[in-house]
């Protein structure tokens, strides 16, 4: 009875959305539109509570074993300090917030992209190799996108940055679509085993 109930809930919201989304009556369309664009918030917020609590729990975890323990302590801080510092002296652009913000937070992030481009690079070259003919073609292809969006690209040919948006606007969006046709099947098969009652997994089990 426990997971009927859940089940139940879940397969008549569905069902409900999926009919408002297809209707093309005005009463049926403004609900929908009020549903996807106020409700989601709210599934947000609890999403985010969800991950706060995670990462909390993994983090005092690590610091119980020891492991990583500096690192995991000024992560637990920094996420008890925020919301003490928004709620207290506000957001406004001189307040403590957003000095932690512009001057912790977003250097942070410059130095995890600025890595991450270097990391890019080192996966391309092992995974560039050109042992076959596809590999070879996708190295040509990663080759000519990348000179056609820099400098030395124009001065060898003109030809290149033509090139490179016939590759872009082709072949590499007719890959594209197929990827994004194919998770929209498997979302709609995934959704409709939910509604159905097959797929169980998102109660805590497979079982019934």
């Amino acid at each position: 009875m426990q997971r009927k109930i859940p089940q139940l809930v879940c397969g008549a919201f569905g069902l409900l959305l999926f009919a408002l989304y297809f209707s093309n009556h005005p009463q049926a369309r403004a609900l929908n539109g009020s549903i996807l664009s106020e409700y989601w918030q709210i599934i947000f917020a609890f999403a985010l509570l969800v991950g706060v609590v995670s990462f909390m729990k993994v983090n005092l975890k690590s610091i119980e074993r020891g492991k990583d323990r500096p690192y995991r302590i000024v992560s637990l801080l920094g996420l008890l300090l925020m919301p003490v510092l928004a709620i207290f002296w506000g957001i406004r652009g001189d307040s403590p917030f957003t000095w932690v913000f512009d001057n912790i937070q977003v250097p942070m992030q410059s130095t995890v992209f600025a890595l991450l481009a270097f990391f890019v690079a080192s996966a391309s070259f092992r995974g560039f190799r050109a042992r076959s003919v596809p590999a070879a073609i996708l190295l040509l292809s990663a080759l000519l996108t990348l000179l056609s969006r820099s400098d030395i690209g124009g001065l060898f040919s003109q030809f290149l940055p033509d090139a490179a948006d016939w590759v872009r606007n082709y072949p590499s969006m007719s890959a594209r679509r197929a990827i994004l046709i194919g998770i929209g099947l498997g979302s709609l098969t995934t959704s409709l085993r939910v509604i159905i009652g097959i797929e169980r997994t998102w109660l805590g089990g497979d079982r019934a």
